[in-house]
């Protein structure tokens, strides 16, 4: 009877490291996974309306931007440098290098009305900060929110031009709600 004991536990033991090994694998994967490739987030306020509303639920492409510079019009995902663990998620509308200004509610880009901006909901109230043309840097990006009436964004002096290496990802698929769950249209 005592060699039949023994020889369970050894396969109890064995049986107990593969699930403690399977464990630490799924651990170390979702790490991976969150800390490089995609993260989910939410959707706070309205300043995305029409395209993205309060309350949705959105996985960040963290991924991309490391192999391609982001696009005109991509959506991204940044920290808001004065507040921690708070993230602003923005259309990209100047790119490194241009010249952005807001005249009469219209983007100007290099002294040249933005004609193929289609996702500004109505014109501009307040330019703030871009009533003047604001100069981007080789890594600097002016970003605004689709309901630009009702966005915190790079007009205002809090948020201004956002660096390529703060920008965490891309706003890549709508998880929820379920009934406008998709990818996102960028462009």
């Amino acid at each position: 009877m005592s060699r039949r004991r023994r020889r369970r536990e050894p396969g109890i033991i064995r049986e107990i490291l593969g699930w403690i090994f399977y464990i630490i694998v799924i651990l170390v994967l979702t790490y991976v996974i969150i800390t490089y490739v995609g993260q989910r987030t939410s959707v706070s306020g309205a300043s995305m309306e029409t395209t993205l509303s309060d309350g949705d639920q959105l996985l960040v492409d963290k991924l991309s931007y490391r192999f391609q510079d982001p696009k005109r019009f991509d959506i991204i995902v940044f920290p808001y440098q004065y507040e921690e663990n708070t993230y602003y998620i923005k259309r990209i509308i100047g790119l490194p290098g241009e010249t952005v200004q807001v005249v009469d509610g219209y983007v100007y880009i290099n002294g040249s009305r933005l004609e193929s901006d289609i996702y500004g909901n109505e014109l501009m109230d307040d330019p703030m900060a871009a009533s003047q043309p604001i100069t981007l840097g080789e890594d600097e990006y002016f970003v605004l929110g689709d309901n630009r009436n009702h966005s915190q964004d790079s007009r205002d002096p809090s948020v201004g031009e956002v660096k390529k290496d703060t920008i965490m990802g891309k706003a890549w698929v709508r998880i929820y709600p379920f009934d406008k769950m998709g990818v996102i249209r960028h462009e």
